[in-house]
């Protein structure tokens, strides 16, 4: 009995050990790229990637930073990129949480089939989509948008949020599922409706959720590029910072300590969000999406 116990355990820990090998193992591959960005973000003067690549800096130059942050655009390109992510995250994660309590919580014909045509919807490449969108911005006429959507930021946050929608109604509608029925039915018995289940149970309940989903948007927003490049690539005003990346390659050579120098910058703020909330949303998310009825 105790020759068994021992081998058990010894094959515990040599799984154990094999799995954080892996896991050394990948975290040492997916980190390299990130220090060799970080690396040549502090040469100087450097149009041609250095062979063999350097991981670690020899000395410290905060040139290409001081550069990048000098650039007059380079404020256009963050306000732009923080406004078109606030007011899309906002009206996305409100319109996503109606529509998943709508498809988990509320019995109405045609249920099934309209949420497959959301999921079928998740399955679309983004750059199938864009000639449809650019049409329908074209098209449309608003007070004091005479001349259609396209190149505005009303049209890109609708954009957002439209392609935002669904897949974060799949994300909440399977959290709400997991919530006991048992809750709502009180309430309705108590004199409530919907209404009264939706924001006095469902939402209390469902926080961590709703921030593991808005950490996600946030991300997405940040860093989209091809939506932007095309519906307002054209007009300054309204740069984003992916936009401000692609402008810093050019056409016949690249400074490459400014491009990773911008790459860094953008990055701060979504890893400085992950950092403050990934251990009270995402894992307490898990937590408490693993209580069922």
């Amino acid at each position: 009995m105790n020759a068994k116990n021992t081998s058990r355990k010894a094959a515990s820990r040599i799984s154990q050990l094999i799995i954080w090998l892996l896991l050394l193992t990948g975290l040492i591959i997916f980190s390299v790229p990130f220090l060799f960005m970080i690396t040549n973000s502090f040469e100087k003067f450097s149009f041609v990637l250095p062979y063999p690549p350097k991981l670690f800096p020899t000395k410290l130059d905060f040139s290409a930073y001081q550069h990048i942050l000098n650039i007059p655009i380079f404020t256009t390109a963050v306000m732009n990129s923080v406004i078109n992510t606030i007011v899309t995250v906002i009206f996305a994660v409100f319109i996503s949480t109606l529509s998943a309590y709508g498809f988990a919580k509320i019995n109405f014909p045609g249920r099934e089939m309209i949420f497959k045509i959301y999921i079928f919807t998740l399955m679309m490449p983004a750059f199938l989509n864009i000639i449809p969108q650019f049409v329908t911005l074209r098209n449309i006429r608003l007070p004091g948008f005479e001349e259609g959507l396209v190149g505005t930021r009303v049209g890109l946050i609708l954009i957002y949020v439209a392609t935002g929608i669904c897949g974060h109604t799949f994300f909440l509608r399977n959290f709400f599922r997991s919530l006991p029925d048992a809750l709502g039915e009180s309430v309705i018995m108590d004199g409530g409706g919907h209404p009264t289940i939706f924001f006095k149970i469902i939402l209390p309940l469902s926080k961590p959720a709703l921030g593991t989903m808005t950490i996600f948007a946030i991300q997405g927003i940040w860093e989209e590029y091809f939506t932007a490049k095309v519906l307002v690539g054209a007009k300054e005003k309204m740069i984003t910072l992916p936009l401000l990346l692609q402008r810093l390659n050019g056409q016949h050579a690249t400074r490459w300590e400014w491009v990773f120098a911008a790459s860094i910058i953008t990055l701060i703020p979504i890893v400085i969000l992950f950092i403050f909330a990934q251990k009270k949303m995402v894992v307490g998310g898990l937590i408490e999406g693993s209580i069922k009825e």
